[in-house]
This record gives structure tokens, sequence and C-alpha cells, in this order.
């Protein structure tokens, strides 16, 4: 099989500079575009020279159509309306769409399921092996632990992130609340300020902690009688999500169209 040719969206952002470099990294792989926002001071510039290593000679485009358009598959850790938008077009392109953005809401996912009738979707609010393994550890400590034990979850991100509780951090809820048959939407706090009264049992709270340069930092916390236990990952460096999401694409480029997560290309 010929390289998978595969587009950065968001090329200019932290993200989309790891994602070029892995790439030009990874075997099977070459790279065939990149793309901005409107207005990017990036637009024009050399793919490769934005992300710090030799130029590509791709210049950013804020054009999705033509480069949707020549294609395999694109890789996109940019923002929910973005995202959406980008669905649509891989759905028309009949391509592979990685996503990485969080913050994404009941009607995006919506529409993101059906662009996944045409589409080839791997969606995950992230793609590091240690994150997936930390969220199946989640589901079977809450299976295994009695209602007694509080679960609390944790997170740090550096000081430009945009959303609250990150995107790995709802996984890491849905896992517990799985494990306990409960929803999260109902069971879920997110915010405790003031007079909140003792705490209700079978809520799994989260604490997001913003500042500096910190990749990402998440500790799932089991807090019971007499004893606390703690699952952990600390992400030091974006390559780790980087090398997830290319191996997604890789995965995806052999699967229908169809909506896939992290676990499935994993095989956990």
């Amino acid at each position: 099989m010929s390289d998978m040719k595969i587009a950065v969206l968001g090329a200019a952002g932290r993200m989309g500079q790891a994602l070029t470099q892995i790439l030009a990294a990874t075997p099977g792989c070459t790279i065939a575009g990149g793309i901005e926002a409107k207005g990017s001071p990036a637009i024009g510039r050399d793919l490769g020279k934005v992300a710090g290593i030799e130029p590509l000679g791709i210049a950013i485009t804020d054009d999705p159509l033509p480069v949707f358009a020549a294609v395999d598959g694109v890789l996109d850790f940019t923002i929910p309306a973005s995202t959406v938008a980008f669905a649509a077009l891989a759905a028309q392109a009949r391509i592979v769409h990685v996503i990485g953005t969080t913050g994404l809401i009941e009607a995006d996912m919506e529409r993101i399921e059906a662009a996944a009738r045409h589409a080839t979707i791997v969606k995950a609010g992230n793609m590091s092996l240690g994150v997936n393994l930390l969220a199946l550890l989640t589901e079977r400590v809450a299976q295994a632990l009695g209602p007694e034990f509080d679960i609390e979850i944790l997170e740090m991100h550096h000081r430009h992130k945009r959303d609250a509780p990150s995107g790995t951090s709802l996984m890491l809820g849905e896992a517990a609340a799985k494990a306990r048959d409960i929803s999260l939407a109902e069971r879920g706090v997110h915010v405790r300020d003031g007079e909140t009264g003792p705490r209700r049992e079978g809520d799994i709270g989260f604490a997001a902690l913003r500042g500096g340069d910190v990749v990402g930092e998440h500790r799932v916390i089991f807090a019971g009688p007499g004893e606390r236990i703690e699952l952990a990952h600390i992400a030091t460096d974006r390559g780790i999500f980087a090398r997830g999401a290319v191996k997604a694409a890789l995965w995806a480029r052999r699967k229908d169209p169809g909506l896939y997560s992290m676990q499935d290309v994993l095989g956990l």
C-alpha cells in the first residue's frame, strides 16, 4: 500500500507543530497539507519551517477544500466549531478524520456521528497509550470499590488551555460512571464554591488547575474510610499525543466508515 497522505489542521498551533514533526518521522506517511484559520500569520508559510523542522515545500493554507480532496486523512486538534465543519468535509471526501479536539458538546457530537456514516472518524479525549490504560484502570477500580469510596478527578494543564474540565478528565469520568452504572451528566460535579453542604454519595467530582507550560497531568482519586487509592498519568511531551494520532490515522485507513475510539485503535 502506498504512503498515506495526511494533512494537519490547526498546523501552526502547539499540537499542529508536534503532529507535523511526528508525521515527518513516521514511515508510511506523507505530509500533504497544512490548514490554519483565516487571518492566521502562518498562512503562506512553509509547514516544515513553522513546525521547526526542515522546509517541506508545503505552504499552509486557509482553504480546506483542495486539501481534503487530495489527502487520505486529516489530523485535527482545533476547536469545536472547526472540527464539526471539518467532519462534514471529511464525509464528503470519504477520508479519515482523527479528532483530538476537546470541548465538544452534545450537538457537536451529533453532527460528528452523522459525518461518520461516510468518513472514518477516530475521536478521543486523549490519544496516548498511558491515558487510555488509565481509563481502563479507572473503570475496573470503580467497579471493585463500593459507593463508600468517593471519586474525584484532578487535572492540570498549561495556561493557554481553553476548556475545563479537560477532555481526558471527562473521559476518565465517563469510565468511572460506566462502572458505577450512573450518568456523568447527572452526577458530575464541576464547581464547588461557598456553602455547598456535605458531598453527595455517588457524585464524581472534577477540579481543573491551569498554569505555566504543563502538558497534562491527571489523577483519579478514590477516597474511602481510612484509605485512599490514586491513579495518575503525567505527560511531559506533546509528542505522545501526536504519535497516537498518527497511529490512529494509519489504523483507520484500513477501516470502514464509522466512529471509533482510541481504545479501538490500541486494541484495549
